[in-house]
């Protein structure tokens, strides 16, 4: 009988020591976690794949932030430098609280002795310093090259825009066709645009600053009283959109809405042709000063019927 025993705890021994699988009471000893890693990036792979995103698409998405779909070439840089910010951001903020949850959990108070004191630590202090220096830099950089280019504009622009902000709509005059479109809170304006072309905008206000603002431009600049600024756009995408006023302008800024209808250039130049054929519409001598402004509606000029289709957003 002691024999029997002995043979049988050296065969326990003997399979707790074996690297080959056994089954005990919880399964087999070997470890299969490499498999279910590699099961698991196939997968994610697959999903990646078969949805159609790429590796770019996944990371404007990420780090996107609920910024709409850019519809011209200078929104394309405007999202690029967000989601790079945004990325950058997230990298530096996951690497600081990754530091501050290991300090806290490796140097936790253990006992009442206190720690070696040090005065300094140069290479940690010139790394905290050099970092964040590095980022900065490297961001200003990229801020400054894509600044220049939405700000940049050309000699002889395929159209131009005169954008005028009054309370409490917007007219929109094209300086080379010789006409102008009107809106009214009741009717809002909307602007008729090329795609595939450089437009320029230029704005003026007889009476308070405004904003005019497209979401999908990714864009707004100030309308400023006795001040001119200008930008320019290369639409790519056809489709009507909402605009609206950025700068809160008196009681009816709620109502400084207008629409932005993206249309091939043929169809832009049939709507100028009927814009042309209403005499109401072309653009008298005085530039846009003898708009009326206030506080009433009925001071508002009275809407258009040639402006085109009534705009819808997309």
């Amino acid at each position: 009988g002691r024999s029997a025993r002995e043979a049988s705890a050296c065969r326990g021994r003997s399979e707790r020591l074996s690297p080959s699988p056994r089954l005990g009471l919880r399964g087999p000893v070997r470890w299969t976690g490499r498999p279910a890693v590699r099961l698991t990036l196939a997968a994610a792979a697959t999903v990646l794949l078969t949805s159609g995103c790429s590796a770019h698409d996944a990371y404007e998405k990420a780090f996107n932030f609920g910024f709409p779909e850019p519809i011209t070439d200078q929104a394309v840089r405007i999202q690029n430098l967000w989601v790079g910010s945004v990325a950058a951001a997230t990298v530096v903020g996951i690497f600081v609280w990754g530091l501050i949850f290991y300090a806290v959990v490796k140097f936790r108070k253990n006992s009442d002795e206190l720690p070696r004191q040090v005065r300094y630590n140069l290479p940690i202090e010139v790394l905290y310093t050099v970092v964040p220096f590095v980022i900065i830099a490297v961001l200003f950089f990229y801020t400054a090259v894509d600044e220049n280019y939405v700000n940049k504009t050309t000699k002889d622009p395929d159209v131009v825009v005169n954008i005028v902000g009054f309370q409490w709509n917007w007219q929109f005059n094209y300086a080379d066709a010789g006409v102008k479109v009107t809106g009214s809170p009741q009717q809002p304006a909307t602007m008729v645009l090329p795609v595939g072309k450089r437009i320029r905008f230029i704005e003026t206000s007889p009476d308070v600053i405004h904003s005019w603002f497209v979401p999908d431009f990714l864009f707004k600049r100030d309308v400023i009283p006795g001040r001119a600024n200008s930008f320019e756009v290369t639409i790519r995408q056809e489709g009507t959109f909402v605009g609206r006023c950025a700068e809160f302008c008196g009681e009816k800024h709620s109502r400084m809405n207008f629409f932005v209808k993206t249309v091939q250039p043929a169809v832009f130049d049939a709507y100028l042709a009927q814009l042309k054929a209403n005499p109401d519409n072309l653009i008298s001598t005085d530039g846009g000063a003898a708009l009326p402004t206030g506080d009433g509606d009925e001071r508002a000029p009275a809407p258009r019927t040639s402006q085109g289709p009534k705009a819808h957003t997309t």
